[in-house]
């Protein structure tokens, strides 16, 4: 029972983190301290009028909250947030998440992800102090999330689609299309060294890490398949990270139907079976993708 109180914990963190609310105010709005507030967060057991104030301030359904079927997530922060929470207890990652799943980046990504994101706002929000703000939460959750995939090193396979690769390159890691020629050209350099560094992973066969490239079709939205101790859990997701990324519109779920793990554990043996490795995939890459 009380990892069920985990877990409503950790979904309290999330859609606080993305409701860009100080924590204060939301103790004061349910009437707690802030102290209790992170002991909810923590794992203790709020009342059930408590809950429901909670539900109300974060703008959340009590199901949702409590985790009941689906989790739906309109934003990035507390989509990213849940994703650190699962991966914690995740020992084996299937993601379909394009260009390049973030977990297998390099560290000059990170560096130059943030300022992509920024670019990738609208004109009237690039100056919005609280936008900003939510770009700088979405980095740190991503941080905290590589830093625990580097320590504990789940097993991963990474499903990656030849024609989103191929925008990459040819686009260069940006956030818009507005940008000085020279900027771009580094950008592109940027993004094929990304490149250059997943087929140093294919080449090098880590262990635990497996790449398929598909040439076919992908979905549109991306979605991973958590394997944990007690339970496998699937999340589909709009927000994107890579050129032109999306991290302001869209719904994520989250979900440990049974019938969703299995469609979706479906669907990546079919595209992993369709796809491209080792030296096939490689050599696919270096004569279409990474072309001068």
């Amino acid at each position: 029972m009380s990892e069920k109180f985990n877990d409503i914990g950790d979904r309290l963190r999330a859609f606080r983190l993305g409701s860009n609310i100080p924590p204060e105010i939301i103790a004061d709005k349910i009437g707690v301290s802030r102290a209790a507030l992170y002991r909810y967060e923590k794992g203790a057991l709020p009342k059930l009028e408590t809950l429901e104030k909670i539900s109300e301030v974060l703008s959340v359904s009590m199901t949702t909250l409590l985790g009941v079927g689906v989790e739906y997530l309109s934003s990035c922060v507390s989509f990213m947030e849940r994703m650190r929470q699962i991966e914690v207890e995740t020992r084996h990652i299937s993601a379909m998440f394009g260009p390049i799943a973030y977990l297998l980046t390099t560290p000059q990504y990170d560096e130059v992800l943030n300022d992509v994101l920024k670019e990738s706002l609208p004109d009237d929000l690039k100056k919005c102090s609280e936008t900003l703000k939510v770009v700088d939460n979405i980095m740190n959750v991503l941080r905290e999330r590589k830093r625990n995939y580097m320590l504990k090193k789940p097993g991963f396979l990474s499903l990656m689609s030849a024609s989103e690769l191929q925008r990459f390159v040819g686009n260069g890691f940006v956030g818009t299309y507005n940008l000085d020629n020279q900027l771009v050209k580094k950008r592109i350099v940027i993004a094929k060294n990304e490149v250059e560094h997943i087929i140093g992973l294919i080449e090098d066969q880590p262990i635990g890490v497996q790449v398929g490239l598909l040439k076919d079709t992908m979905p549109n939205s991306s979605f991973q398949i958590f394997k944990q101790p007690k339970r496998d859990t699937i999340a589909t997701s709009p927000f994107t990270l890579g050129d032109l990324p999306n991290v302001r519109l869209g719904v994520a779920m989250i979900t440990s139907a049974p019938e969703a793990v299995k469609l979706h554990t479906d669907i990546t043996s079919d595209i992993w079976g369709r796809s491209l490795k080792g030296t096939k995939a490689i050599d696919y890459i270096r004569k279409n993708i990474l072309i001068d």
